[in-house]
């Protein structure tokens, strides 16, 4: 079980090595949500991402219990990237397993990094079997995107950074996939402030940990379409999932086009850029999903990274 030690833990080994990314706020998207918003930009994150948190603090992790010579996980791409990233800075071989489908970009970024690429498809192919195929054949370990309380600490780093700058918040919403970012940040929002409501954001085609919620139980979608790559996990985590029925209020659902809106919106006035999978919780509090007016939410952007040729796209369909 992920504990307040852990998180310490990792904000330690995580001091001077991963960003403390600002805090972003903006008089006119507050006024749009009928709240007063503050954006914790992990997009500025060290590989454009959140993910470099959990992955630095497991690696890390892995290297003082003994000598490790190579890791392999398994991402649609920032967890991959920020695997890469980690594994460069301390000197250690990886493989990446992707699927066929993932942004370009992000396959190109991870492989910069210097780590291997594999890809596979997602409908014909199981992710973890192929990444436990390779961790057997090359003595790594497995560094799993989100059901992992190292990984689940990592992120949580990112919770305490913002309520030591903001204190004063009445909710934070959380993009939701696997329930690693959430499960970590809900650990550390009921140890610093109890009475911070906690709400998750999915896809609307892509609702695992909505739909898992309502039937009490870890349910899997089979089919989930959705430009958000990041949020396209079938199932919420074994790990995971009992911390979000404990502690998440909602997961609130929104449309691949408000993700679009906001995006557009935020690259356009506030000069930041946000993937789709990123601004999930910013566009979930924008269309008015919960209840915020007149509330203090902190919203976090979980990542940056992506195409700038679909950037373009949705700009322009936007536009007509």
């Amino acid at each position: 079980m992920l504990t307040w030690d852990d998180i310490q833990a990792a904000r330690n080994r995580l001091a001077g090595v991963a960003h403390r990314t600002p805090v972003l706020t903006s008089h006119q998207f507050d006024e749009a949500a009928g709240a007063q918003v503050f954006f914790k930009a992990e997009n500025l994150q060290r590989g454009g991402a959140f993910k470099f948190r959990g992955a630095y603090n497991k690696i890390k992790s892995e290297i003082e219990r003994g000598p490790v010579e190579a890791v392999v996980a398994f991402s649609s791409g920032n967890h991959g990237q920020a695997v890469a990233l980690v594994s460069r800075l301390l000197g250690i071989r990886a493989t990446i397993v992707m699927p066929n489908d993932a942004p370009q970009a992000k396959v190109d970024a991870t492989r910069a990094y210097g780590a291997e690429v594999i890809l596979y498809d997602r409908e014909a192919q199981s992710r973890e079997d192929i990444a436990e195929e390779i961790r057997r054949d090359r003595n790594a370990i497995l560094v799993p995107p989100f059901d992992d309380e190292l990984i689940m600490a990592g992120a949580a780093t990112g919770a305490v950074e913002l309520l030591e700058d903001v204190p004063d918040l009445d909710a934070v919403v959380v993009p939701t996939s696997g329930g690693g970012l959430i499960a970590g940040w809900a650990i550390a929002v009921a140890r610093m402030r109890p009475q911070i409501a906690v709400y998750g954001v999915e896809p609307e085609t892509a609702a695992d940990t909505k739909e898992s919620l309502q039937q009490g139980r870890r349910v899997e979608v089979a089919a989930n379409p959705t430009i958000a790559d990041g949020l396209r996990v079938t199932s919420p985590g074994k790990l995971t999932f009992p911390i979000v029925q404990e502690r998440v209020r909602d997961v609130l659902l929104v449309s691949d086009d408000e993700l679009v809106e906001t995006m557009t919106w935020m690259l356009e006035r506030m000069k930041v850029l946000v993937e789709p999978s990123g601004v999930a919780g910013a566009a979930a509090v924008r269309h008015r999903k919960g209840d915020f007016r007149g509330q203090r939410v902190g919203v976090v952007l979980s990542g940056g990274n992506v195409d700038l040729r679909k950037v373009a796209e949705y700009l322009s369909d936007g536009r007509r």
